[in-house]
């Protein structure tokens, strides 16, 4: 089972992946830069090497989120501009650290009209995959609700990246408390949501989990994660997700509080027990 949680990259990605390698992780998420800026990183790549050296021997994976202010949908054209030259440069990052990719979510869209939301999210992704020839990812990422109509459902995941011109280089990032969050998914096994994934052709580009609980009931479209166990979603539930066997490969990255010694250590035990039958 690929199981972590996201970490520090205090001190370099090396040092990351240590980080991560300490908690018993096989799977790590990263910020490949600054969290709060697009500011364009000059990085050292040979740190970069040595992560991505460190995770092929010890068997850990690992992806980059983009920064916060990244989105893709923006109104303002300056802002779609310099979010594509981020995102170039978080995927020269993850690359060099032989990340699977780079997280980035679905894009938050406050003008007149919806469709020019959906249009300048295809534009953005398209502008960077045109341009990008690694073997990183955009991983796109659904969301919960609280700040935009956009990115909530299987079909607008599914439709968009089949809109984006070099879509191979696109696969997605599904966040479990953003699933309940937004009504999608009730926190029940064998979930509706799931069987659409499979038969829209998101399941075939999934690269990673978010997993999460909830602060709050689903539907609520409210994005507060909680601790694992702490939160509305059912163990059920999480059993059923962390046995499926549709999600055997894909690495579940915890982006919860982390617990009394202040680390994801225990919540990272109790994810693998109830993923045991894996």
């Amino acid at each position: 089972m690929l199981a972590g949680s996201h970490v520090s990259t205090r001190g370099g990605y090396l040092e990351a992946a240590k980080r991560a390698a300490a908690l018993g992780a096989n799977a790590f998420q990263y910020f490949p830069k600054n969290p709060r800026s697009l500011s364009i990183k000059a990085f050292d790549a040979s740190d970069g090497a040595r992560c991505a050296e460190f995770c092929r021997k010890q068997g850990i994976v690992s992806v980059g989120h983009t920064p916060y202010p990244t989105n893709v949908a923006a109104e303002s054209e300056d802002q779609r501009k310099r979010t594509v030259l981020s995102l170039l440069n978080d995927l020269d990052i993850a690359e060099a650290c032989g990340s699977l990719g780079v997280v980035v979510h679905f894009g938050v869209y406050k003008g007149k009209e919806p469709l020019e939301g959906y249009r300048n999210a295809v534009h953005t992704l398209s502008s960077v995959t045109t341009q990008w020839s690694g073997r990183a990812k955009l991983l796109i990422e659904n969301q919960a609700g609280d700040h935009t109509f956009m990115g909530t459902t299987i079909e607008e995941l599914a439709q968009v990246r089949s809109l984006c011109a070099d879509k191979e280089k696109i696969g997605f990032c599904l966040d479990t408390c953003h699933l309940f969050a937004s009504g999608v998914w009730n926190g029940s096994p064998d979930a509706p949501w799931m069987e659409k994934a499979g038969q829209l052709g998101v399941l075939p580009h999934l690269i990673a989990i978010h997993l999460n609980d909830s602060v709050y009931p689903s539907g609520e479209k409210r994005d507060r994660h909680a601790v694992i166990g702490e939160g509305y979603i059912a163990e059920a539930g999480f059993r059923w997700l962390l046995n499926h066997p549709a999600l055997a490969q894909i690495p579940f990255i915890l982006e919860t509080p982390s617990g009394a010694d202040g680390t994801h250590m225990e919540q990272l035990r109790l994810v693998r027990s109830m993923g045991g039958s894996r």
